[in-house]
């Protein structure tokens, strides 16, 4: 039977992404989106807000590193994984996030994060519309 794991979002960033490196030098970055749904049941106009935890890897992640602050919208298409990880008190924990696949910045609050990535887009012929990278533990 065939599946399917893919994950389209588009959100606002609840607070500037953590970067880093693995130790063999692989860039990854982290951030939590946000997204809303509006429900209409009973006539009452609710909102709902889910948080998504993102986990971006290589050229991916040096953009969001770079680009992303809080508060930016971004649309994220990727894959849900859950990992298992060892605190430091030696218990085992499970986290489950988007691992991104492709980033595209959509601008907002703040139009100079978009501008540098646009000048630099332009500078370096290189496209923020599709960065499709190869996603360690794939």
């Amino acid at each position: 039977m065939a599946s399917l794991n893919k994950c389209l979002l588009i959100g606002r960033l609840g607070a500037d992404p953590e970067s880093r490196a693995t130790p063999d030098g692989t860039a990854v970055c982290n951030f939590n989106l946000a997204t809303s749904t509006v429900s209409n049941k009973s006539g009452e106009r609710k909102e709902y807000t889910e948080w998504h935890k993102c986990a971006a890897f290589n050229r991916a992640a040096e953009i969001a590193g770079e680009y992303l602050k809080k508060g930016s919208q971004v649309f994220v298409e990727g894959s849900q994984r859950t990992r298992k990880w060892t605190d430091k008190d030696g218990q085992d924990k499970y986290t489950t996030e988007v691992v991104v696949g492709r980033l595209v910045l959509l601008g907002g609050k703040s139009d100079s994060s978009q501008a540098s990535a646009s000048n630099y887009a332009k500078a370096s012929g290189k496209s923020f519309d599709d960065i499709d990278d190869d996603i360690p533990g794939f």
